[in-house]
């Protein structure tokens, strides 16, 4: 069985797993800003506690985005830095296919329908959403409507009456998306899903060199200038 270390800061939370001995590692904490401060030292706590050393570890995941733009970059950095130095594989994990994980895996310990179609819709500030369809066979998922960035209403006719739906902006803009059941607005363990799809993707051969590990971007632009933001309302 492939020892897989998988690490995501696309979102607020930093995510980390490590699947070894038909075990799953995990820590997950507050990210942002301390995610590059942290992501290190948790790789190496996780190590630790599973009694491996990162030459042990067959390939090195990544949440490749969409999400925020720095913590994307140091998820990508630090899997490619891992992956050179070990002389290791990376595995891409879409950012969003983690919330759709996730809510396959709350379904299932609810003991209700497992989603066969999933949007997943993710705040991504400045009034926008990160969003894409994903589809369960039963065994794996695949991608019906790739990651994209969206305005709320925008979204709303581009889904019309989703199925199911997972991610914290169906809260953000409940009263733009409307009623959506069922639905998953909050994730209950980001790493666990990441540390799932680790798996699958070295199931399915998705393992790159790591010099082509890269982050993915859907937002052409990631910040403001000062004028820009004076006439948005004010520098905050």
């Amino acid at each position: 069985m492939a020892v897989l270390l998988a690490l995501d800061s696309a979102t607020e939370s930093l995510a980390l797993a490590l699947a070894a001995d038909g075990k799953l590692f995990l820590r997950e904490e507050e990210g942002g800003a301390q995610a590059s401060t942290r992501i290190v030292p948790l790789v190496h706590e996780l190590l630790a506690e599973a009694g491996r050393r990162l030459a042990d570890v067959d390939a090195i995941a990544f949440g490749r985005g969409p999400g925020a733009f720095t913590g994307l970059r140091t998820a990508c950095a630090v899997a490619q830095g891992l992956a050179f130095g070990a002389g290791k594989p990376v595995l891409p994990i879409d950012s969003l296919l983690i919330v759709a994980e996730d809510a396959r895996a709350q379904a299932e310990a609810a003991g209700t329908p497992q989603p066969a179609s999933l949007w997943v819709a993710m705040d991504a500030r400045m009034d926008e959403i990160y969003a894409a369809q994903y589809g369960w066979d039963g065994a794996r998922w695949q991608t019906r409507c790739e990651p994209a960035l969206y305005a709320p209403d925008a979204l709303r006719v581009r889904w019309g009456r989703p199925d199911a739906a997972a991610g914290n902006a169906l809260e953000v803009f409940a009263p733009a998306l409307g009623s959506i059941e069922p639905a998953w607005p909050r994730a209950r363990s980001r790493a666990a899903a990441l540390g799932r799809l680790a798996a699958q993707a070295w199931d399915q051969g998705l393992r790159l060199d790591a010099a082509q590990a890269q982050p993915v971007y859907v937002r052409d632009k990631v910040a403001l200038t000062t004028a820009e933001r004076l006439a948005a309302g004010g520098v905050r």
